[in-house]
């Protein structure tokens, strides 16, 4: 058993904690992750974080490693065989959304050279490190992903509000929100 200090605990299942301990808060620059963070995010919308990651490979499968150049070309027909694969969050608008967020996707990359650089560019290239003392203290969204989401939603993105756009901040690490005294800062 790790008995390192982790601001989530450790009684959550091994996958959450490797989440917690691995991905969340770190820095991503990886466009093709960055678009399966989008996305896990989106498919969160709603549901326990712990249900989307216990599905995590599944969904990794289901849409081509997350791959937005090959998701864009995904038709209707893919969408049908979406929704009944094994594994998958039988939700057809969040379904629909990554098939349309991965053809905006790719328009954020061509502008910006890539999307790392459109939403890196967000907070000058820096990490904002919150230094929280207490989980009371996490906001469930702030002006910077306020900005983020209005900006997305611009630029015809589905299923990325301000909550969850700052979720996705957290994910990818242009947010740290690990506690001060969490040892996986």
């Amino acid at each position: 058993m790790n008995n390192k200090k982790s601001c989530w605990g450790q009684t959550l299942p091994d996958y959450v904690l490797h989440y917690h301990n691995t991905v969340w808060g770190k820095p991503c620059h990886d466009d093709v992750t960055l678009f399966k963070m989008l996305c896990m995010e989106a498919f969160q919308a709603g549901l326990s974080w712990n249900i989307v990651l216990k599905l995590e490979t599944q969904l990794e499968v289901a849409f081509d490693g997350f791959d937005p150049e090959i998701i864009a070309a995904y038709d209707k027909n893919k969408a049908d065989e979406l929704m009944c694969a094994d594994g998958m969050i039988k939700n057809r608008k969040k379904i629909e959304a990554v098939l349309n967020n991965a053809k905006r996707y790719l328009d954020v990359q061509k502008e910006f050279g890539s999307f790392d650089n459109y939403i890196w560019s967000f907070a000058d290239y820096k990490v904002i490190d919150n230094k929280f003392t207490s989980s009371t203290q996490l906001p469930a969204s702030t002006p910077l992903s306020d900005k983020i989401a209005k900006d997305l939603k611009k630029r015809g993105f589905k299923f990325l509000g301000t909550v969850t756009v700052y979720a996705f901040m957290q994910s990818m690490g242009l947010v740290n929100d690990h506690l001060i005294d969490c040892e996986y800062r």
